[in-house]
């Protein structure tokens, strides 16, 4: 199975926002061992979120694969023990611009396994953190069983 996110992706539930869905269009992803896609629109009620997904202000999902898979070792001739076992990572990640302060840069936060909030933006712009997180909840609901067969087979 391809691990294709499909349009439009329902977003995961999130404080104040109904129905929350984006809307994605490809994009170029930075290698040819991912996917990537921009938010070019929403839909629902989602108050304070804006859609614009520029260099500046990104709202991306990628998700990619290794570059080379992995595979196991040949076991130690003499101890018969398994030596290092390697890992194959596969990663999600989404990008989104907020504001940390009025009349200020926008900053980048990210939502991977880790989720990145600039100071400020908690407070300053928790409709955009919402968005990056309800968008990734929802993709990852979406493709559950596109990561789980990519995993497998190393095939996307």
């Amino acid at each position: 199975m391809s691990l294709t996110v499909t349009s439009p992706v329902t977003g995961g539930a999130q404080t104040g926002f109904t129905t929350p869905a984006y809307i994605l269009a490809a994009d170029t992803a930075p290698n040819n061992n991912g996917k990537q896609y921009a938010v070019s629109g929403i839909t629902g009620t989602q108050a304070g979120v804006d859609t614009s997904s520029t260099p500046t202000r990104p709202f991306t999902l990628l998700v990619s694969k290794p570059p080379v898979l992995r595979q196991l070792p040949s076991l130690n001739s003499v101890t018969g023990i398994l030596g290092n076992v390697p890992r194959n990572v596969y990663k999600a990640v989404v990008r989104k611009g907020v504001t940390v302060l009025t009349n200020q840069v926008p900053q980048v936060a990210t939502a991977n396994v880790e989720i990145s909030i600039p100071a400020g933006a908690d407070l300053n712009d928790a409709a955009n953190v919402r968005a990056m997180i309800s968008l990734l909840i929802g993709s990852l609901n979406q493709i559950s069983a596109g990561i789980g067969d990519t995993s497998v087979t190393g095939v996307m």
